[in-house]
């Protein structure tokens, strides 16, 4: 990654650029660096914020979607950033709709990728056999549509994650206050733009999720990336960037 974290007042993020604000939310098996191709293309004219997710600090008990969507809706206060754009994939998109659901005054426009929210097929249906590295490699091709997007470098990251007792406790806690923390009731209430973009191979979150989300979201657009799986910006950053942009053009130069 190319980009120094900052260790703030107990918060850890990457900054850049200058303009309006965008937060960046990445998943729960996801680096920083999947955020890399769209903190390249959107610090050329907007205030990038790419806050690291607590999920191996914050206390067991307490952890979850809401407590996530706490500590970013704190980090958003501690830096003064006014309103902004929310964009997130996989848990960081079901954060951002917590954070928005919660606190719709301090969000601009929620922009979701592969969100987490509605329904999930993590780690393609099966937890993880942490001793089989082929399976791991198997398991983090799953979430793209062509697998050799799951570097050796990823799929180190994510088996050494998943063979950490602690973290792999955190990981499974994590996940299932995901699925428990089901927002089809609430998204209605959420009014503010929101911009869909949602890889057509998904098998996390497949489809009809993405298709569920624009129903249920009253003021949302569905975009589709072809050959893309769970992370678009990862998989299809040019497109991605593409639809964003004109996302971002709209509704901040209104």
């Amino acid at each position: 990654m190319k980009y120094e974290v900052i260790e703030e007042d107990g918060f850890n993020y990457i900054e850049a650029g200058a303009g309006e604000t965008l937060v960046l939310l990445h998943g729960l098996m996801g680096e920083l660096s999947n955020w890399e191709p769209a903190i390249d293309h959107f610090k050329q004219n907007y205030h990038v914020f790419v806050p690291i997710l607590p999920i191996y600090e914050l206390p067991l008990l307490t952890l979850g979607v809401k407590s996530l969507a706490k500590y970013v809706h704190k980090f958003i206060k501690f830096k003064k950033l006014g309103q902004v754009v929310l964009i997130g994939n996989s848990l960081g998109g079901h954060v951002g709709l917590v954070i928005t659901a919660g606190h719709q005054e301090s969000v601009k426009a929620l922009v979701l990728t592969g969100s987490s929210g509605l329904y999930e097929n993590a780690f393609g249906g099966s937890f993880p056999r942490r001793e089989s590295y082929d399976y791991i490699r198997e398991k983090v091709e799953f979430t793209f549509y062509d697998p050799a997007i799951a570097t050796k470098e990823l799929v180190d990251e994510v088996y050494k994650s998943v063979n950490d007792r602690s973290r792999v406790i955190r990981i499974l806690a994590l996940a299932k206050s995901a699925i428990r923390h089901n927002m089809a009731k609430e998204l209605s209430k959420i009014t503010i733009p929101v911009s869909l973009i949602w890889g057509k191979q998904d098998k996390v979150t497949p489809p009809e999720v993405a298709e569920e989300f624009h129903q249920l979201l009253p003021n949302s657009e569905l975009n589709w990336v072809d050959k893309c799986g769970h992370a678009p910006m990862m998989e299809q950053p040019e497109i991605f960037n593409t639809y964003l942009s004109t996302f971002l053009d709209r509704i901040l130069l209104k």
